[in-house]
């Protein structure tokens, strides 16, 4: 009890106990340290305190000097005393570490507390004395630092996070001998530090763990299994580059565990994108996740020093660099991102360092921008058909960088990008290289809306992308923009919703509506919103009718503020929601349930008529229904249910391709689903999925031979799928997955071959075509929580597991399948999830799993010497199951909690981890381990009865040979 501890005339109480430990010499010696600043030696076997030490100021931390005679006590005032065991009276010194030394012997201000303190010891040198904390007051805003001092000098090390925790690495582990530290381990609230004391300026190790994943929040991810098998290399080879400078020369001191025996062979790479802007690549083979290579994309766009200086064309308040969608392929190494802010970069992957004088860039006005045309007769003329990008192709300007800020006649802002790109030349290091810039700009006043579906070829030298407005493809090649169409504009005259196109900056309510003054809260109703000349059999007068009208245009006026209102208000949800806007669902959670409203938030009053691009698939396939031969083409899916196909007519490769244009033509093919189109994807007659065409990947900042250019053109074909050796009798057959159901169209008849209802009552989040056990299938992630997989091209349930309830959008922004049965996404901000659906894997998991610990042979303990060993100088070790066993101590009492052990460790975890059946294996293994241990004990007990039958025997026969006989007779 307390009270026995401290001195019998104190009445106050000493505090929690804030520090206990044993002497290292004297194993029946503890030393207990209390908040209050007391400390007590207690001698375990007389059951008392020996001595008793007291500060002025609260204790942190105690810890002793190797031989026992010494031990240091940190405090809240920032100073740390040294105190002799035998000299309870006052320390032996006192040290401030970061105080200033007042004149005059006066003691030093006091610093911040110094929340713990290590004493480590060496042969050949002064102790280290290590602590966290102790800072002047007067150092605000500095960041947590740890001080090692090590004779006369300090080191002040600076961390970038809080410290949790440090640990002194000793070569020793034995707290009575000399300690000889090499290594400081410090864990920080998000990371894990460790600092060489072994070498001059205390450098830190290199890090080979990935703690890092959410140094800037993700925002998006993509996983690739099955890559080829010169990515990792390559991408590792130039990440290598990134690393900085200045880390210890050694290697990672902690080496305890092992690897599991991973199963797959194969190669995994995952691609996370993050609100800086950034995008990382990581090597998820097997069980391992390493940190491959990083890309900033934010480097090619001026940057605002402050927010004064910031542009008022921004479309977000923070994070404008933010990744929300990634398109990689991993054969030609062609990278495509899409931002938050509305813009498209384009990266070709190169080992040569390049200075770029001009970032190439184009500005793309994607908005559905057809005024209302009226003719004299009050009828509504037909849309002037736009012309189809092909055979004039919208060249790159020659001034790279056209940010003149232009302004419509009401003074909005008008063909303004939302980011600036540097003007400057820009250093690019070997790795990914900007290969073009594409932003979509403001018209009209309303800014562009953020980019819902991306896609990149490498074979066709195309790059397409779409929003609520419309789409665009741009010929990345060429530097050019081929193809800027409305979503409305794709059909024609096959329009199913019979909308007529009209311009958001005059726009019309659909029959039924009204238009809102939100200054007066009035409606007006349409009949009184039509002008004398539309065909309306009413009479007004001029004066009614100006009136009228100018009291619609306010309205107009209005409404066009309130939309950029939602605008904005929409950005910034959708940033932190991390999901397009138009591609966002209404959710409501209710007992882990969701109900999706068809209504999208978009930018406009009129939202009936917006019709987001979803999905976008490029494919060497069957584009009409007359068509007898494969070619090039564009799937394009909407959040409608539409799925419009645009021809591609590609010029020959080589010079040719960079001189003739590219023609795109809508073919006029529309296949309906329910819900917003998710995925496609193309299989050949026997089942085999087709993949994109795709160009392998070659060095492009190298001068090529002539040869070689011969080479090149003769081996890189157009196309390098499957479907373009088949014959003409052959088919296709189209996968397309949409929200609610899943579809297999056969090619070129695209006649419906199956279909499957995924669900009713809930909607698809993710769906993607995967490999799987040779064989390609549908699998599926709903918002209900199931995961739901279905075989190609039959389309019959092959899974349904509910895996995880939708609690947050998080999920549903980061889930993604791959091949092999693999499938990730983020739990929480700061881990990624990995799953598999495989039986296959699930049966190899114990062998994936690895092992915590590795058995090593105990050390010799340090040698006591032969005085020390005849003086009692030595440690003493106490037996202390004697001191406090129930010989000694009697029966604990009942209130006590009782130690029962149970399975724990590694085994526990891999128990858990197989399941009944396994379980059940092991039950039935371990009985018959037992009944063959019981025969053989009973085999050796019958032994034993015979050997001892035969002692009997031969121990009553010697007794009858010498028991007449006297002793002098032996």
């Amino acid at each position: 009890m307390w009270n026995k501890a401290i001195e019998l005339s104190s009445k106050s109480h000493p505090g929690p106990v804030v520090h206990i430990s044993d002497n290292p010499m004297d194993e029946g010696k503890l030393l207990i340290g209390f908040e209050s600043g007391t400390v007590v030696l207690w001698d375990l076997k007389s059951k008392k305190a020996d001595y008793r030490y007291t500060y002025d100021e609260a204790i942190h931390s105690v810890a002793w000097h190797h031989e026992g005679k010494q031990f240091i006590c940190s405090h809240s005032d920032g100073t740390l005393t040294i105190w002799n065991v035998r000299s309870p009276a006052k320390p032996i010194q006192t040290i401030t570490p970061h105080g200033k030394q007042l004149k005059d012997g006066k003691k030093p201000e006091p610093c911040k507390p110094i929340l713990k303190v290590e004493f480590k010891t060496t042969r050949s040198g002064e102790p280290f004395i290590i602590l966290s904390g102790g800072l002047s007051y007067d150092t605000v805003g500095r960041r947590p630092c740890l001080t090692v001092m090590h004779g006369k000098s300090t080191a002040v090390l600076e961390m970038d996070y809080s410290i949790v925790d440090f640990l002194t690495l000793c070569e020793t582990p034995y707290p009575n001998d000399f300690q000889e530290p090499y290594a400081v381990v410090v864990l920080l609230e998000k990371d894990l530090v460790l600092i060489d004391l072994a070498q001059n300026g205390y450098p830190i190790f290199e890090n080979p763990y990935p703690l890092t994943i959410h140094e800037s929040p993700v925002t998006c991810c993509e996983y690739f299994a099955d890559c080829p098998v010169d990515l990792i290399p390559a991408l590792y080879s130039v990440g290598a580059r990134q690393k900085r400078q200045g880390y210890s020369k050694k290697e990672w001191p902690i080496n305890g565990g092992n690897w599991g025996l991973g199963v797959q062979s194969y190669p995994e790479i995952i691609i996370t994108g993050h609100a800086d802007g950034s995008v990382k690549f990581w090597d998820a083979s097997a069980i391992t996740l390493q940190v491959l290579y990083k890309l900033k994309t934010s480097k090619v766009f001026e940057k605002s020093r402050n927010k004064d200086e910031r542009p008022n064309t921004d479309i977000v308040d923070e994070d404008p660099y933010a990744i929300q969608i990634i398109s990689w392929c991993p054969e030609s190494r062609m990278l495509c991102i899409a931002g938050v802010s509305a813009h498209v970069i384009i990266y070709r992957f190169s080992k040569q360092e390049v200075i770029t004088e001009v970032i190439p860039m184009l500005e793309v006005r994607l908005l559905y921008e057809i005024n209302d045309v009226e003719s004299p007769e009050g009828e509504q003329a037909p849309p002037l058909p736009t012309p189809v990008g092909g055979a004039t192709p919208q060249p790159i300007p020659p001034q790279s960088h056209p940010s003149t800020s232009s302004s419509s006649s009401d003074g909005l802002r008008d063909n303004v990008p939302c980011l600036k790109v540097k003007n400057s030349p820009l250093k690019q290091s070997p790795g990914y290289q900007t290969e073009l810039v594409i932003q979509l700009v403001w018209v009209g006043g309303e800014p562009p809306q953020q980019i819902t579906s991306l896609a990149v070829n490498s074979s066709y030298g195309l790059v397409v992308f779409g929003n609520c407005n419309g789409i665009a493809m741009v010929d990345y090649l060429q530097k050019a923009v081929l193809l800027n169409l409305g979503t409305i504009e794709l059909y024609g005259s096959n329009d199913p919703y019979r909308r007529e196109p009209r311009s958001p900056r005059k726009s019309r309510q659909p029959s039924g509506a009204g238009l809102c003054d939100i200054s007066e809260g009035t409606v007006v109703p349409e009949d009184r919103c039509k002008s004398p000349t539309s065909g309306s059999s009413s009479p007004h007068n001029s004066d009614d009718e100006q009136k009228m009208n100018n009291f619609i245009e306010k309205v107009k006026t209005k409404s066009r503020k309130f939309s950029k209102m939602v605008a904005s208000d929409i950005a910034k949800m959708s940033r932190k929601l991390s999901l397009p806007t138009d591609l966002k669902p209404d959710l409501d959670i209710k007992d882990n349930s969701f109900s999706r409203s068809r209504s999208s938030s978009v930018t406009s009053i009129d939202k009936e008529s917006r019709e987001a691009i979803s999905a976008l698939h490029f494919c060497e396939t069957f584009t009409r229904k007359a068509d007898s031969s494969p070619s090039p083409c564009l799937w394009v899916g909407t959040t409608l249910g539409t799925v419009l196909v645009i021809a591609l007519n590609l010029p020959p490769g080589g010079e040719q391709r960079l001189l003739q244009p590219v023609i795109v033509s809508p073919s006029g093919t529309i296949l309906r689903l329910k819900g917003a189109i998710l995925r496609m994807a193309f299989l050949d007659t026997t089942g085999c999925l087709v993949p994109p065409a795709y160009e392998s990947w070659r060095e492009h900042n190298v001068p090529e031979e002539k040869d070689e250019k011969e080479k090149l053109k003769k081996r890189r074909p157009v196309s390098v799928s499957p479907s373009s050796s088949q014959e003409i009798s052959e088919n296709q057959y189209a996968v397309i997955c949409s929200e609610k159901q899943a579809k297999v169209i056969s090619l070129p008849t695209q006649n419906c071959a199956y279909k499957q209802n995924i669900t009713e009552t809930s909607f698809v989040l993710r769906g993607d075509i995967v490999a799987l056990s040779n064989s390609i299938c549908l699998a599926c992630f709903c918002a209900n929580g199931h995961i739901m997989t279905f075989s190609l091209p039959s389309l019959r349930p092959l899974l349904d597991v509910y895996y995880l309830p939708l609690t947050n959008m998080r999920i549903a922004r980061t889930f993604c399948f791959t091949n092999n049965g693999q499938a990730l996404y983020l739990v929480s901000p700061t881990e990624i999830q990995r799953l598999t659906y495989s039986q296959e894997t699930c049966e190899n998991l114990q062998e994936m799993l690895g092992e915590l610990f590795t058995p090593l042979e105990t050390p010799e303990a340090p040698n006591r010497g032969f005085f020390k060993g005849l003086f009692g100088g030595g440690a003493q070790s106490l037996d202390r199951e004697e001191l406090f066993g129930e010989s000694s101590s009697g029966k604990a009492s009942r209130s006590l909690a009782q130690h029962i052990p149970g399975p724990g460790g590694i085994e526990g975890v891999k128990g858990a981890a197989s399941g009944v059946v396994g379980e059940l294996a092991r039950a039935r293994l371990a009985l018959d381990e037992r009944g063959q241990k019981l025969g053989d004990l009973e085999e050796r007990t019958a032994a034993m009865l015979s050997s001892a039958d035969s002692f009997s025997k031969h121990a009553h026969e010697m007794m009858l040979k010498y028991k007449d006989k006297k002793w002098y007779q032996f």
